[in-house]
């Protein structure tokens, strides 16, 4: 069970770690691995260095595990090692050097199971004195010598260095500790000789010191050129040379001697013991040089003379007057030479002659010549000859000058009322330089000089009234000709924008829901003009136009209440000044047919309200009319208070007889009694109503209660009577009485019934 157990944890552990191995035999895993350098990663020269690498692995069984090794420096194998040893991997670095300097790691390899170690850098110090060797001390010129040097113990990739009195002539790469090379001196003397030389470890080098100095002695060839010239004086250009080049030498064998003889760059001639070359002398700069060269072997010699030739004429000028010359205009050419020998000629042998052939001025005499300039720029050369010499002149170039054409003159940019003005004077065509001038009115202000084609001619002005731009023109010269002034100035000057005017169409008290707005923005100056319309609390433009008069209109159709705010207006034109109205604010009123509609409804209802008015006031007299009269009468009993109360109607007995024609008018027998005087004030305010009295009736006996109805008590019953007016003929009896006002409690009925005959038996009416 112990057994089954251990065997499941080894399965695991080795499924979950990364550096296990599970196989039927052996089962194995590796732990880590270590490398560490000893005695240390920083050591000196001859340190005895040993790579330690150190590896876990545990397995099961007693068999050891067979296991490989391998070992890097800088990333490249440097060992390997194939061992079934538990221990330790040793590599070691006896003696070591500055080649074993690098970044080691190992590798251990079980059964295809791989796992590496950490980098570390060993670093080797100090380098051992190369040494040199010659295997000769004495030479003659261009003789070899062989040369060794040794680093003696190193190892690794080496550079080696040979220095000639501290000058390093040669340089070697070897994979090896020492280095040979030939060397030839050239120079005769005494040389001193030693080397050096650098370990290469990537990325580092690694110099030595200097070597010993060895010292070399090298002796002169006994052989030289020889160079001879003649004539040696006196030598004027045409007269013949005769040169000659050899060797002088003790030596018998001159099978690798090569002559070369030479003038400058230019080779005349080459042999083997001797060089001949005859020719005619020429005067070219201070002198003449020649030089003779011997070379034998890699060991070259040479030997040069110069000599000084008199010119017979010097080298021609050609010259033009006048300096400058315009198209068509005559000139002349002048071609001559400054100095001639005149112990060897006179000036009159030299020729001249004008090139091209083809279009040349005419020729007048010893070198002049004469013509008309072209239209064109021209190149021109001249030559003297004499003797059979002949020598050229430089190119001369002709630039025929252009007559400066009539000037424009035109405003540059804008012209803008109170700002600076730029004024453009400019000619098509002229030659530089060119003096253009401004003038006002004949009057000469200022004057420019165009040098160059990128220069232009500006002037700068001030004007107060734009009626000013055309009193200026200008005038361009470029020699002393006269040329004509430039017309007079002809611009559009800019008046800056004032005044800015926002109107409003219709008037503002006559804006209502509906209307066409106009919203006209005018200003004051030069067109085009571009207009923009705003409405408070919106930086956006209502509308934006460009237009070439100084106003312009902003439309609204269909006026509605949305509309109304405050409106303004901006303006700007080439002037580039922002002008601003005033802000204008407009209310939208009513339509009109609204108002109309909502009078025509007022009317209506006041109509409808008036004519239900009427209809129940002509109702409510009608049933005032056939109401019965209520009165309220009195009893006349000596011992008791209570009074009784009759209702009169038009049917009444009562009624009837109570009524009486007094003067053709229909009187009420409750209005015999004259009413209290009112003050004027009073009789004015009520002068057209009718007259209206209360009064108290009260009666000595009851009424028939068959017809009356009676109330116990005493009350007071006030009655409205209204009286005919003035010349009434016929009035009826019911028209008199319009309302009576009952009080009190009904009383019993009496049991007698008197017949009321007249008007005679009733009460007298009292206050």
């Amino acid at each position: 069970m112990v057994l089954l157990l251990v065997l499941g944890a080894t399965l695991l552990s080795a499924y979950f770690h990364p550096g296990s191995e599970v196989n039927a035999e052996r089962l194995f895993t590796i732990s880590a691995i270590n490398l560490s350098i000893e005695p240390g990663t920083n050591v000196t020269r001859d340190t005895n260095v040993t790579v330690r690498c150190q590896a876990i692995v545990s397995s099961t069984g007693q068999e050891a595990l067979v296991r490989e090794y391998t070992i890097y420096k800088d990333g490249n194998v440097v060992y390997t090692k194939t061992t079934s040893s538990s221990e330790d991997f040793l590599y070691p670095l006896p003696d070591a050097r500055v080649s074993n300097s690098g970044k080691y790691k190992c590798k251990i390899d079980v059964q295809g199971t791989l796992m590496t170690s950490e980098a570390k850098k060993l670093t080797v110090k100090g380098l051992s004195n190369p040494v040199l060797h010659l295997n000769n001390g004495v030479v003659t010129e261009g003789e070899e010598v062989t040369v060794r040097c040794t680093a003696p113990g190193e190892t690794g990739s080496i550079f080696f260095y040979f220095y000639d009195n501290a000058k390093e002539i040669h340089e070697e790469r070897v994979n090896s500790n020492k280095a040979e090379a030939k060397l030839r001196f050239t120079s005769v003397g005494i040389h001193k000789v030693h080397c050096a030389y650098t370990v290469l470890v990537t990325p580092d080098s690694f110099k030595s010191e200097a070597s010993n100095t060895v010292t070399v002695s090298v002796k002169e060839l006994a052989i030289t050129p020889v160079l001879e010239i003649s004539p040696q004086n006196k030598i004027f250009e045409g007269d013949r040379l005769d040169i000659l080049c050899t060797v002088r030498s003790s030596l018998h064998n001159s099978e690798n001697t090569e002559l070369y003889l030479t003038q400058g760059t230019k080779l005349l001639s080459i042999g083997v013991t001797k060089v001949n070359h005859s020719m005619v002398a020429l005067a070219k700069g201070p002198g003449l040089m020649f030089e003779c060269r011997l070379k034998i072997g890699n060991v070259v010699k040479e030997t040069t003379k110069t000599i000084s030739v008199t010119e017979l004429f010097s080298v021609p000028t050609l010259t033009m007057s006048p300096v400058e010359v315009f198209q068509k205009e005559p000139m002349t050419l002048t071609c001559k030479s400054e100095s001639v020998a005149s112990e060897r000629l006179n000036r009159q042998e030299v020729t001249y002659t004008l090139y091209p052939f083809g279009n040349p001025p005419i020729y007048i005499n010893a070198g002049v010549f004469s013509g008309k300039a072209l239209s064109n720029d021209f190149n021109y050369t001249c030559s003297a000859k004499a003797r059979e010499i002949e020598k050229h002149s430089e190119t001369l170039t002709v630039r025929p000058k252009v007559s400066v054409s009539t000037p424009k003159i035109s405003v540059h940019g804008r012209a803008v009322l109170g700002q600076p003005i730029q004024i453009l004077c400019q000619s098509d065509t002229g030659s530089l330089p060119i003096n253009y001038t401004l003038w006002r009115d004949y009057e000469q202000l200022t004057t420019t000089i165009v040098q160059v084609h990128s220069q232009k001619a500006l002037f700068i002005v001030n004007i107060n009234k734009p009626e000013e731009i055309n009193k200026y023109m200008c005038e361009a010269r470029n020699s002393d000709k006269e040329v004509p002034p430039s017309k007079r100035l002809n611009a559009t000057v800019t008046v800056p924008l004032a005044h800015p005017t926002l109107t409003v169409i219709p008037d503002l008290p006559e804006i209502s829901e509906g209307d066409h707005l106009y919203l006209i923005c005018g200003v004051k100056g030069t067109p085009p003009v571009t207009f923009k319309w705003y409405r408070v609390g919106s930086r956006q433009p209502l509308s934006t136009t460009t237009s070439d008069k100084n106003h312009k209109d902003y439309q609204i159709q269909a006026l509605s209440k949305e509309h109304r705010g405050t409106y303004y207006c901006e303006a700007i034109n080439h002037a580039n000044n922002i002008v601003k109205s005033a802000e204008v604010k407009i209310e939208v009123r009513m339509a009109l047919w609204k108002k109309a509609l909502i009078g025509g409804m007022v009317l209506l209802v006041v109509a409808v309200l008036l004519l239900v008015a009427c209809v129940m006031y002509f109702k409510s007299k009608r049933g005032k009319r056939e109401a019965a009269a209520e009165l309220s009468v009195k009893p006349s009993s000596p011992k008791s208070d209570d009074s009784l109360t009759v209702n009169l109607t038009h049917d009444t007995e009562v009624y009837n007889a109570a009524t009486v024609r007094v003067n053709r008018a229909a009187v009420s027998v409750w209005s015999e009694r004259k009413p209290e005087a009112a003050s004027e004030e009073e009789s004015s305010v009520v002068s057209n109503e009718p007259d209206v009295e209360y009064t108290e009736v009260v009666h000595p006996r009851s009424a028939d209660p068959a017809r009356v109805p009676l109330r116990k008590g005493t009350d007071t019953v006030y009655s409205e009577l209204q009286n005919s007016p003035q010349g009434a003929d016929d009035h009826h009896d019911y028209g008199s009485v319009e309302y009576a006002e009952l009080n009190g409690e009904q009383p019993e009925i009496s049991q007698n019934h008197p017949e009321v005959s007249s008007y005679q038996d009733l009460p007298v009416p009292v206050d």
